[in-house]
């Protein structure tokens, strides 16, 4: 599909600022992953789907099930990361976590959280883990 913008703006330039954005999200899951693992989660999926729902990181830590919402920003210009989680994507997450334990019954504790991550060109890296999010 061809775009035609007024102004200066290029349809190149719109593609260039999407395939930045979608990597910033891959490259914002894997530093997640990580960053979990080393505080002793154990990440059973990432990018765990069923039909049109998808959960980011499925985690276990001791005996609880941690399904985590992803947001990586790599400025503050829309905010912070954890803003752009909107009410109709924790319900959206939460029903894929029905239907993951739903599959899995042998978990009965299960928590829901987001793990904000802020990458700053020239900055270190940061991670804001807000735990037992409900909606």
């Amino acid at each position: 599909m061809t775009c035609y913008l007024p102004g200066k703006t290029k349809l190149f330039s719109l593609l260039s600022n999407m395939a930045r954005h979608l990597s910033t999200g891959k490259m914002g899951e894997e530093l997640a992953a990580k960053y979990l693992a080393e505080r002793g989660f154990r990440i059973l999926y990432q990018n765990w789907r069923y039909k049109h729902l998808e959960v980011d990181i499925i985690a276990a830590f001791d005996d609880v099930l941690h399904f985590i919402e992803v947001k990586t920003r790599s400025s503050d210009k829309f905010g912070y990361p954890e803003e752009g989680v909107s009410r109709k994507k924790l319900l959206h997450i939460m029903d894929a976590a029905e239907e993951y334990q739903y599959q899995n019954p042998e978990w009965k504790k299960i928590q829901f959280d987001i793990l904000a991550i802020r990458m700053k060109a020239g900055e270190e890296t940061e991670y804001f883990l807000i735990e037992d999010v409900y909606v």
